[in-house]
């Protein structure tokens, strides 16, 4: 990574597709906006980023303990959907920081 600490890159996988990111902390709200913009989707984050309808549904590759943490509404929005796995998050609920760096952010297409 070069001197700009600000920079961060990661890895977004769709429809076993790879694609890299780089961006800046805090470029965008969180990482549902980011994927939006970078990937058009459809039907992705249908409440705006509230952390209630489960549409922005990610898995992380869980190499960072902390992007497991759920906050707000997150946890009792995916116990309501059936989801445990501690690596699938709300795109909404994750913001742009260096946390994610290297990470690798597979798309859920299913709930979407």
């Amino acid at each position: 990574m070069s001197a700009d600490t600000g920079s961060i890159q990661f890895t977004i996988r769709q429809d076993g597709e790879d694609t890299p990111v780089r961006t800046r902390t805090h470029d965008y709200r969180n990482l549902m906006v980011l994927l939006n913009n970078h990937c058009y989707l459809e039907n992705f984050g249908e409440c705006g980023g509230m952390g209630r309808c489960a549409t922005c549904l990610v898995k992380l590759s869980g190499k960072i303990p902390a992007l497991s943490e759920r906050h707000r509404n997150e946890q009792a929005t995916l116990e309501r959907s059936g989801i445990v796995d501690p690596a699938i998050r709300l795109a909404c609920q994750i913001p742009i920081t260096p946390e994610l760096n290297e990470e690798l952010i597979e798309i859920i297409n299913d709930a979407c």
